[in-house]
């Protein structure tokens, strides 16, 4: 099952797997491109997950994104935490087991190695995440994974649609632009 606040907006191509939690107010819109969201990941109150056309929006396995984070056109790989009104910009790609530091902003294509706390505006890489640092990884979506059972509906898990997503002229050369940054 996945669970999703009645107050979450989830719009065009979300895919939504196990486990995942998505919170009141918290913005999924895969309308030029996919959302993804992995198992047991949650996404809290009031964060937004939005994409560019062919940059989608990859949230991993066991990944927290903190509320009124925004994650845009970016890939967040497993084991990660996001901390709250973080932005990622388009293109930003975040190793496994990283910590992303509340406030933070990364610039548009930045690449992060594993096990990094980031922080800062701009966002770099300020040390490799510790033993109580990885502890607070894990029991971030290990506890959000529990509330969402006790608090949110039930869902059956769900499944990319490509043909939900929108095309036109404008989001390519947008996405032409982004990447050449």
């Amino acid at each position: 099952m996945i669970y999703v606040a009645a107050t979450a907006t989830l719009v065009g191509d979300v895919s939504l797997a196990e486990g995942a939690s998505v919170w009141h107010g918290a913005v999924l819109r895969g309308d030029f491109d996919a959302v993804g969201v992995g198992k047991d990941s949650n996404v809290q109150d009031n964060a937004v997950l939005h994409v560019d056309r062919r940059m989608p929006c990859e949230i991993g396995d066991h990944v927290t994104v903190g509320h009124a984070a925004v994650v845009h056109g970016s890939e967040v790989a497993g084991d990660c935490l996001i901390g709250m009104n973080a932005t990622l910009n388009s293109g930003t790609v975040v190793g496994r087991g990283s910590l992303l530091a509340a406030g933070a902003v990364t610039r548009e294509n930045a690449v992060f190695p594993e096990e990094s706390v980031i922080a800062g505006v701009p966002a770099k890489v300020l040390h490799k995440v510790d033993e109580t640092l990885w502890k607070r990884i894990e029991l971030s979506w290990k506890i959000y994974r529990d509330l969402a059972k006790a608090s949110l509906p039930p869902r059956p898990e769900m499944a990319a649609d490509p043909g939900k997503q929108v095309r036109f002229e404008m989001s390519e050369e947008f996405t032409r632009l982004v990447r050449k940054g």
